[in-house]
Parts: structure tokens; sequence; C-alpha cells
């Protein structure tokens, strides 16, 4: 059986064969490098602010209903992004194959976001946003494999591996301390890193040659599609009734924090490297638990601080690589 059609095959194979190294993404002027390596610490920061906010909006809202109300906030502020940018024009020259890949992307980002907001409704934030953030190690891997990312090789491997280190210290459960709905938003994040990995796989695949501003309004559209049809078949729209203007302003603030992070994470995707630009984003780790121990005191063990401080060492190497 035929996986991908030779269409698809061909739009894979540009990244990693018919692109010469000095012409690929990411292997620019030192300005151009600079641009997308800051775009994607930029989109770190506001994912760190996201998953705060998030959590604040979700005490007493349905995590179905708190995603699907973020992803409209996320849609209204990623269209005026369009518009103010002009790249709206360029609408009606996006290729078949490139609005496919963001479509799937879309998808991919849906059901990621739904697994990661039930496991953040229902578990310890420390423990959730780590394992969500494994998707990182999968995500360099498969860059490596279908971009052709293989430039120092052997310590791009070594930071994908100091990153699953980190990740594993992390995620440890305390003793004593595992719940069933702990377990259960565990199970929850593992499933919102895989649909995560796929996301930038996808997204980097789609957004060649479309503006990074369109495409993530692109791909807005079709998680909004998928959180409000999951809403309605869980029967779930009565609780839009019930959202405190409180939580309501933090699911809004949530969401505009998604935005920002989105557009500065498409932009770094779209013009650097895929095995750089994922690990860099996922620092957000970093701004979510120290105001996870500013606003809910969560705290972290020895050995938790030792898996983000072996995270951080290996996103720092795979930065420094490109």
């Amino acid at each position: 059986m035929r996986l991908l059609p030779a269409e698809l095959k061909k739009q894979i194979s540009d990244f990693s064969m018919a692109v010469p190294r000095s012409n690929r993404p990411g292997f620019r002027s030192k300005g151009e490098f600079t641009m997308w390596l800051l775009a994607a610490v930029l989109s770190a920061v506001f994912a760190g602010l996201t998953s705060i906010l998030a959590k604040c909006g979700i005490k007493n809202t349905d995590s179905d209903v708190a995603t699907a109300l973020r992803t409209a906030v996320v849609l209204l502020f990623s269209w005026i992004m369009v518009f103010i940018s002009g790249s709206a024009e360029s609408l009606t020259d996006v290729d078949s194959v490139s609005l496919l890949f963001l479509i799937l992307s879309g998808f991919a980002t849906g059901a990621s976001w739904l697994c990661y907001f039930k496991a953040l409704s229902a578990g310890d934030i420390n423990k959730v946003v780590p394992i969500d953030k494994s998707s990182t190690v999968l995500s360099v891997l498969l860059a490596i494999l279908l971009f052709g990312e293989t430039g120092h090789l052997p310590a791009k491997l070594l930071g994908a591996l100091l990153l699953a280190v980190g990740i594993f210290l992390m995620i440890e459960p305390k003793q004593n301390s595992v719940s069933r709905e702990s377990r259960k938003a565990c199970v929850y994040a593992a499933f919102s890193a895989v649909f995560a990995s796929l996301t930038s796989i996808l997204a980097k695949i789609g957004i060649n040659g479309v503006d990074s501003t369109l495409g993530t309004a692109i791909r807005t559209c079709v998680v909004l599609l998928m959180a409000w049809l999951v809403v309605l078949l869980k029967k779930k729209q009565a609780g839009l009734k019930k959202i405190s203007r409180k939580e309501l302003s933090f699911i809004a603030l949530s969401g505009l924090a998604t935005g920002a992070s989105w557009l500065c994470y498409y932009y770094a995707l779209q013009n650097g490297i895929v095995s750089v630009v994922v690990p860099v984003d996922k620092l957000s780790i970093t701004v979510t638990i120290i105001f996870s121990f500013l606003v809910f005191h969560e705290r972290l063990s020895r050995k938790a601080f030792a898996g983000l401080c072996a995270m951080i060492g290996g996103t720092i190497l795979l930065a420094i690589l490109a």
C-alpha cells in the first residue's frame, strides 16, 4: 500500500534533497538567523504564559469549553494580523498540497490542545507540561530523517538525549502521590505530545512558500472547527453560561498569548531549522515553572530541577549548532 501520493513525497523531499544546503531554511545571513531564533524565543515566552493563564481560566470551567473559547480568540487575533500584514492577498496563491498539510497540522494541533488542557485541568502543571514537551525529542528525530538536518548529527543526538533524560527526571511521580487523576492526566499529556510532534512536521511542510501569518490563520480555522465540534458532540455548550467573568478574562488572555506564540513559532519554523526551533520553543517550560511557583506555589524537587537543567542544556546545545 502506498502511504503517500507521489506529489506529497516530492513535497517532503524538496526540503532534504532539492534545496542546496547553503540555501535551506536556517542557513541564511546572520541577521535572518537572529530573527528566526529570536522569534522562537518569543514563542517560548508567550507559550509559557499561555499555560499559566489557561490554568487560571479552567479552575471551574470545562477544559473542552475553555479550549474552544481560547481558539476563537486566537482565530480573531490571527486574521487581524493577516489583514494588518497584507498577506490576505496571497490566500488564492496557496497550492493544494500546502493547504492539505496546513489542514492536517490544524487537526493535529486541535487534538494536542484537547488532550493538553484535559491533562492540565486534572493534574499538576509541573508534571503535565514536561510530558507534553516530550514531543520535542520526536520532532528533532523526524526533522533529521525527513528534512535532512544532519549537520553536527552526533551533537544533535546528544542534545535530544539530554532532553529525553530531563523529561524523564521531571515526570517521575512523587512517592505515594500517584492518584487516579494524576495517572489520567499523564496519559492525556502523552497523547498531547504525540500530536504536537506531528503538528511541527506537518506545518513545516505546509508552510513552505506560504506567508507564516496566513498559514497560522488557516490552521486556526481548522482547530476552531474541531474544538467546537467536540463541545457540541459532548453537549457541553450549556457550560458557557456558567463561566465567571474572571475565568473568561483569563481564557481570553491565554488566547492572545497563544496567538502571539503561534505567530512567532511559525515564522521561526518557516525560516529556521526545525530541530532547533522546536526545542527552543519548548523552553516555555522554564517560564511556566517560574510562574507556577509564583502563582500556584508548585515547587520542583531536586530531581525535577536536575531534569529542567538537562532540558535547558540540551536545547542550548541544539541552538548553538544552528
